[in-house]
């Protein structure tokens, strides 16, 4: 991470990125231990993430690009895709694609498969959602014995997707990527600022909310028409009706009393 313009201040914070990564993953084990399955994108596929995983001892998924090598249960190093090719799916079922609201046919297989460098066997998991459609090369130390088994990695990082939604909706409705400060320490501040209004939105999704969420929505952020009723973006619409209603009627906020 390159350090801001703010200062002396800025630069103590200054990290590798990969160190900052690695020192995460760590109080991730710590907290967590092998209670949870950790989920990574092409960005961290290769040998240096490979091996921290290794080494932390954490149960992973990661997303494999298909020109990566890897070898096969022969001991031949080849690419993801060579590896997988003409094994046939060990089954198919069919699958909901939320972002075309229409299902799909989807094959899965998987392959055991050790990295050149890196110690330890894994498993390459195909999943094919069809014709014309590029297959996910999921790399992972999970033991597949089955069919569920490999159903249940390819569910798994497709569950992904809400974490990149809700970073989305991050960046642009709560300005976490581009704040309008220097200095180091005031971005923090604002970041946790930002950090409570999520979570206050998120509270609103819960179930004992439900009928104040929809009187938000239908007074303060109404839509009509069968895309916005099908949309999901509940969040989106949150926080313009909390804008609609908070501009006609403003919050009272308390006056400050020092107890001092």
């Amino acid at each position: 991470m390159p350090p801001c313009s703010g200062g002396p201040i800025a630069a103590a914070f200054a990290v590798k990125r990969r160190c900052e990564e690695g020192w995460w993953l760590g109080k991730c084990m710590a907290a967590w231990g092998r209670e949870v399955l950790h989920v990574f994108d092409r960005g961290f596929a290769g040998e240096p993430w490979l091996e921290e995983c290794r080494q932390a001892g954490i149960r992973f998924v990661m997303r494999w690009p298909k020109d990566y090598h890897l070898r096969d249960g022969q001991y031949r190093e080849r690419s993801a895709w060579k590896i997988a090719q003409g094994k046939r799916s060990w089954g198919k079922r069919a699958l909901w694609e939320s972002h075309r609201q229409q299902w799909s046919q989807g094959g899965v297989v998987a392959l055991p498969v050790t990295h050149p460098h890196v110690g330890g066997q894994f498993w390459l998991v195909v999943s094919r959602p069809g014709k014309g459609r590029l297959p996910w090369y999921l790399l992972t130390n999970e033991p597949i014995e089955t069919e569920d088994d490999a159903w249940s990695i390819v569910f798994a990082y497709a569950r992904r997707w809400r974490i990149e939604m809700a970073w989305r909706f991050t960046k642009s409705e709560l300005g976490f990527e581009s704040p309008r400060l220097w200095a180091w320490e005031p971005r923090i501040k604002l970041l946790m600022i930002a950090s409570l209004a999520f979570a206050f939105l998120l509270s609103l999704l819960e179930v004992s909310s439900q009928g104040l969420r929809q009187d938000l929505l239908d007074q303060w952020c109404h839509r009509t028409g069968k895309r916005h009723l099908l949309a999901q973006m509940p969040l989106y619409r949150l926080r313009e009706a909390l804008s609609f209603l908070w501009l006609v009627i403003p919050p009272s906020i308390p006056p400050f009393q020092n107890s001092g």
